[in-house]
């Protein structure tokens, strides 16, 4: 029940706008995952931006279980293994990000898509934390249960081999 997993990798493409260019998008993630990708919606009106609530602006994928540590190790690997301390948060989770897909092994630029770049965020815990998410019989996780950044970082450098750069 001490050793730590990652639960999820969310993949997420923010266009700004919709139509052809959020087509494409979705594209892109569908090639790097081989799932089906999801709009995302705005929360906000923002008429500088032209943006209005409910408009689709974005993408993204979530990966669970094994395909998100599969992906996982091909996006560190893009980013040469290396993260920097400051991509963690304090509940051991990590965000990062790939300006190009093209970056990817076995991608190759495609002049109908053009360059996207993405943003990844993994969330790590340890099992038995469900608990807290269930909607019948929920529970509270105690503190020396939860994942703090300390033990997210040497989790990250011993499972993946990631250099933690200060």
């Amino acid at each position: 029940m001490r050793e730590l997993r990652v639960r999820k990798a969310v993949l997420n493409i923010g266009v700004g706008e919709a139509g052809e260019k959020l087509l494409k998008a979705q594209k892109v993630l569908d090639l790097l995952t081989n799932h089906k990708s999801i709009q995302t919606l705005s929360k906000k009106t923002n008429k500088d931006l032209g943006i209005r609530e409910g408009m689709p602006i974005g993408c993204k994928v979530t990966l669970r279980d094994s395909e998100a540590v599969e992906f996982l190790k091909r996006a560190l690997w893009v980013k040469n293994n290396r993260l920097a301390e400051y991509n963690f948060d304090q509940e051991g989770n990590f965000s990062f990000g790939i300006p190009d897909y093209t970056d990817f092994q076995d991608m190759k630029y495609d002049p109908d898509i053009g360059i996207f770049g993405m943003d990844i965020s993994v969330t790590v815990e340890r099992p038995g934390t469900r608990v807290s998410r269930k909607r019948r019989g929920r529970g509270r996780i105690p503190k020396n249960h939860r994942v703090g950044r300390v033990e997210s970082k040497e989790f990250i450098t011993r499972e993946f081999n990631v250099e933690i750069i200060e």
